[in-house]
C-alpha cells in the first residue's frame, strides 16, 4: 500500500483557542509523518483560490471572514491512506454531531467554527498542498518509529 499525502488546515478557531499542540499530538500519536508545517495569515486571495468551488455561493462572504480572522496552521501528512484516516480523526464537520475522540466531538460545537480542515480526496490535497508548500518546503524523511507503525507491506 503506497504513502499517500494530505493536507491539514488548523483554522483560525484551533489556534485562538490554544488548540494546537494537542491536535498535533493526535496526529503524531497515531504514527502520522508531519512533512510539512507552518503558521500563516490567510488572505482573501488565498480564500478564494482554497474555496474556489464555493466563491459563489451565499455563505462564501462569512466563510473568507473567518478563514482570514487570525492565523492558521497548515500541515502537509503523509501516511498510508492518510486522506480517510485523517478524516475519521477530524469527525463530521458539525462538532455537535461528532462523536468523542474524533477531534471535532472533543473541541467542537460549531459547524461553521469546525477547528480543522482536510482534504476530502487525492486530487484535493495535491492542490490544496501546492498552494500553501513550495516543494522545498516539504521534507520527506525516515523517521526512527516508522518500523513500529506500520507492517513493510502497509507502506
Amino acid at each position: 500500500m503506497p504513502l499517500e499525502r494530505t493536507f491539514v488546515l488548523l483554522k483560525p478557531d484551533a489556534v485562538a483557542r490554544r488548540l494546537t499542540g494537542d491536535i498535533l499530538q493526535r496526529f503524531e500519536r497515531r504514527g502520522l509523518k508531519i512533512i510539512g508545517m507552518k503558521l500563516l495569515q490567510v488572505t482573501p486571495e488565498l480564500s478564494k483560490q482554497h474555496y474556489a468551488e464555493h466563491v459563489s455561493k451565499p455563505f462564501y462572504p462569512m466563510l473568507e471572514e473567518f478563514i482570514t480572522a487570525g492565523p492558521v496552521v497548515a500541515f502537509v501528512i503523509e501516511a498510508p491512506e492518510a486522506i480517510a484516516v485523517i478524516r475519521g480523526m477530524l469527525g463530521p464537520t458539525n462538532g455537535r454531531q461528532a462523536l468523542p475522540g474524533t477531534i471535532r466531538g472533543d473541541f467542537g460545537l460549531s459547524r461553521q467554527m469546525n477547528l480543522v480542515h482536510g482534504s476530502d480526496g487525492p486530487e484535493a490535497a495535491a492542490r490544496e498542498i501546492a498552494l500553501y508548500f513550495k516543494p522545498e518546503e516539504l521534507v520527506a524523511h525516515t523517521a526512527t518509529l516508522d518500523p513500529w507503525t506500520c507492517a513493510g507491506d502497509e507502506k
